[in-house]
């Protein structure tokens, strides 16, 4: 399977004896993954807020566009759902690392 993003090239082989990789280096010049996340939660945030303005300007007579308020609300409904999901696999994962006995 290809790497699509280029981490697992950037990790080097584990020392079987003390556990660590002694060659591995944090990648630098990408954003961490909370930035990354929280950037998603504010893409997400604003695709919400424009079904809801969508929504209110059809039922005001501000607008007569029904297929671009469905296409704003559908948009909305995925992003969260896909949020949702990505939330659901860190708290999945945080769960996992919590039952690993040290």
């Amino acid at each position: 399977m290809a790497d699509p993003i280029g981490l697992i090239q950037s990790i080097g082989p584990i020392d079987r004896a003390s556990g660590t990789r002694p060659s591995a280096t944090p990648p630098s010049g990408g954003p961490a993954f909370k930035d990354l996340l929280v950037d998603q939660i504010r893409q997400v945030n604003e695709l919400q807020r424009d079904a809801e303005e969508a929504t209110q300007d059809v039922v005001t007579g501000r607008s007569d566009d029904v297929i671009g308020l469905m296409t704003a609300t559908e948009k909305a409904d995925t992003a969260f759902r896909l949020l949702l999901q990505v939330r659901n696999k860190v708290m999945d994962a945080y769960e996992e690392i919590k039952q690993i006995r040290v």
